[in-house]
């Protein structure tokens, strides 16, 4: 099967697909160590390799990284997330929708 046949792109995009969620798994479990050995700049790899496989599951889904971000804004903007513990703690929503309000001006 050669990759211009469109059979193959579909299982290579299934496989590249399940490839991502597996990656997602072992993000998670890596965090979930790094947490436990309280160890910041594993922590920090993790989270950043968690949300750059998000992405890449994303584009593989269809959505591009430009879409993803503004469900991200519209989702930050939604009554639910306005009323989360987060925000009514911490500031947490706020300040996420202010970073990426900056982030984007640049």
């Amino acid at each position: 099967m050669s990759s211009s046949n469109p059979d193959f792109n579909i299982v290579k995009n299934l496989r590249t697909i399940e490839w991502i969620k597996a990656e997602l798994a072992a993000g998670m479990g890596t965090l979930f160590k790094a947490l436990i050995k309280n160890n910041e700049e594993l922590i920090q790899d993790s989270l950043a390799g968690l949300i750059v496989s998000c992405y890449f599951l994303g584009k593989r889904l269809g959505i591009s990284f430009t879409k993803l971000d503004e469900i991200i804004r519209q989702k930050l903007q939604s009554p639910p997330m306005q009323e989360h513990e987060l925000e009514q703690w911490y500031g947490d929503v706020s300040n996420l929708e202010n970073y990426l309000k900056d982030r984007n001006r640049y």
